[in-house]
Parts: structure tokens; C-alpha cells; sequence
């Protein structure tokens, strides 16, 4: 019952501190026509010293993290061994299972998806050629002690004993995708406009509008089943602000992420399917700020979480938010 109220608790501190957000947006837009760089990287000084391929590199180790995750929901495998090789070890994901949809739209939007995330590893392989960075290890597992039972013990889903599987239910696998798509959009936001060749931020910005579509795609089915029980909080929707709860707890003091609980406006009513400020523009997180989520760890680490080795490549490092 304890463990209840607390969760409970965190969620009614996380949607009264949504009034104040969107105020701090609108602030944020003006200071980022100022000085854009300073809201996607952590250091000024890694900024100066970052390559195209660095970042591609970053998005890249993302992407299998993804790929993995959606190909193992829909075809019971991870991604073909040819798109995991590149500059160090290559290492299999493993641990995954086929998700017994019971909603042929829910798998059918799946398996889009999960065709989408390969295509975006293999087309970022290609583009780095020989500096492409190998899959490192991933952790999308089932187990009391995986990324996803860390997640969603953090989000109260599940007590400390606890195993959270995402390949279990359609809802449990709406919940593994809503973790990762909202992150995904905010990542390449974040990192495009860290890229010099106009060819690779025009890669950059097609991926991140493909991201923000199943983002969308994810929100909109979750929300359409908002009103259901929850598996924690009365209603589905309360469980996605539990989840953005547990995502602003990890990357930093200010509230920017949003679940799918309605907004009050004066015509009544409004869903939060597109997490927006004032002025309908999403928010970027900075790499270190990413790796703080994918690493389950709101301190400056350079592995954890679905990650449980740390990323490839040079950007690596999360932030220290603690």
C-alpha cells in the first residue's frame, strides 16, 4: 500500500509541476535563438571537438538498441548478424521473445516500426562506411534484474522482487516502445544540430521526423486505451506520467517530459499526445541527458542499464545530475 501512495504521490507533484513547464518553454525558446549549442551538449568543450561521425556514431548505438527491441517483439529474434559489425567487439542482443498480440493493428504497427528501426541501423552503417561502431551489448532481456524490470520498478510498476516483461501483452510492449520512441525524438533533436554536413543533417532531420511518427503512432494507440486500469495508477494514462516521472528524475532538475494525462484548456479536455511547449515545439535532451535514461542512472556513468557495457564510440559519458 506504501509503495502505492509514493507512486501515487509522484505522479500528482509530476502533473502540477506541468502547469509550470510550458512557461519554461517558451523561455527556452528565446534563449535557444541565442545560443542553440548550449541545449544540446553537456560540455561546451566536447562540442568544439565532436565529428560528424561521432554523433552519427551515438545515434547509431541508439538505433540498435531500438531495432533489437522491435525486431525481438515481432519476429522473436534479434536483427540479422550483418547489421551489428563495425569498429570493436559485435555483440548479439539476446533475452527477447515474439509478443502475442492479441490486436492485429497493434502488430501490424509493430512490425512497421520494427521494419523502420533495422532500416535506420543499416542506413547509418552505410553512411559512417568503415567508422561505423559495432553493436555493443544490449540489454533487452526478461528478468527480475533487466533494464525494462529496473525501469519500470522505477516508474512503480512493480515492487523490488518484481519482473516486468515487454514482450508479455500488447500493453506491456506499448509501454517498452512509449520508454523508447519519446526518447528517441528528443535525442535526435538534441543531436542534429551538433552535424556540419548538410548531407548527414538532412539524414539527421528524415530520421527524427521517422522517430516523432512512432512516437506518435505509440502515444495515440496508448492513448486510446488511457481510460483502462493501470497496471500501477488508476488509469493508463496516470502509468505514462508515472514513466515521464521516473524519465525527469534521471535526466535533470527541470520538468520537461510529458506522459499522456489531458491538459485543461477552455474548450475542455485536451490530450497530450504530442508533448509540445506553448509555441508546439518539442524539446531537445543533450547526449549526456539520453545516456542518463538508457543507463537507468541520473550520475555521470559511462555504462548501465540497457547499456550495461556503455555505448560505442566517443560520446559516452552520462550527466551528472545528481
Amino acid at each position: 500500500m506504501t509503495e502505492t501512495i509514493d507512486a501515487l504521490d509522484a505522479l500528482a507533484v509530476h502533473a502540477e509541476r506541468r502547469a509550470g513547464r510550458r512557461a519554461f518553454f517558451k523561455a527556452a525558446v528565446g534563449a535557444a535563438a541565442v545560443g542553440a549549442g548550449a541545449f544540446v551538449v553537456s560540455q561546451a568543450a566536447q562540442a568544439q571537438t565532436l565529428t560528424d561521425a561521432d554523433v552519427l556514431n551515438f545515434a547509431l548505438n541508439l538505433e540498435y538498441l531500438e531495432a533489437n527491441f522491435y525486431w525481438y517483439a515481432v519476429y522473436g529474434v534479434p536483427i540479422p548478424a550483418t547489421s551489428i559489425t563495425g569498429v570493436g567487439a559485435a555483440v548479439p542482443a539476446t533475452g527477447g521473445h515474439a509478443v502475442p498480440f492479441s490486436d492485429p493493428i497493434v502488430a501490424q504497427m509493430a512490425r512497421e516500426i520494427a521494419n523502420d528501426e533495422l532500416a535506420h541501423v543499416n542506413f547509418l552503417r552505410t553512411a559512417l562506411g568503415s567508422a561505423a561502431v559495432a553493436q555493443p551489448r544490449l540489454d533487452v532481456s526478461v528478468s527480475p534484474t533487466s533494464a525494462f524490470s529496473a525501469a519500470a520498478r522505477a516508474a512503480g510498476f512493480i515492487d523490488a522482487a518484481g519482473q516486468f516483461d515487454p514482450y508479455a501483452s500488447d500493453l506491456n510492449f506499448l509501454y517498452g516502445a512509449f520508454l523508447f520512441e519519446d526518447v528517441g525524438v528528443t535525442a535526435y533533436k538534441g543531436a542534429s544540430p551538433l552535424l556540419t554536413n548538410p548531407a548527414y543533417i538532412d539524414a539527421a532531420a528524415g530520421i527524427l521526423a521517422a522517430e516523432a511518427y512512432h512516437a506518435s503512432m505509440i502515444r495515440t494507440t496508448i492513448d486510446q486505451l488511457g481510460g483502462n486500469p493501470g497496471l500501477k495508477a488508476s488509469t493508463i494514462r496516470g502509468d505514462t506520467e508515472l514513466v515521464s516521472a521516473a524519465r525527469d528524475s534521471l535526466d535533470g532538475a527541470t520538468d520537461l517530459d510529458q506522459g499522456l494525462a489531458y491538459v485543461t484548456s477552455g474548450a475542455g479536455p485536451t490530450s497530450n499526445i504530442v508533448p509540445t511547449d506553448t509555441n508546439g515545439i518539442a524539446f531537445s535532451r543533450t547526449a549526456g541527458q539520453v545516456l542518463n535514461i538508457v543507463y537507468l542512472d541520473k550520475t555521470a556513468v559511462t555504462a548501465g542499464g540497457f547499456f550495461p557495457a556503455g555505448v560505442n564510440g566517443t560520446i559516452r559519458t552520462s550527466t551528472n545530475n545528481a
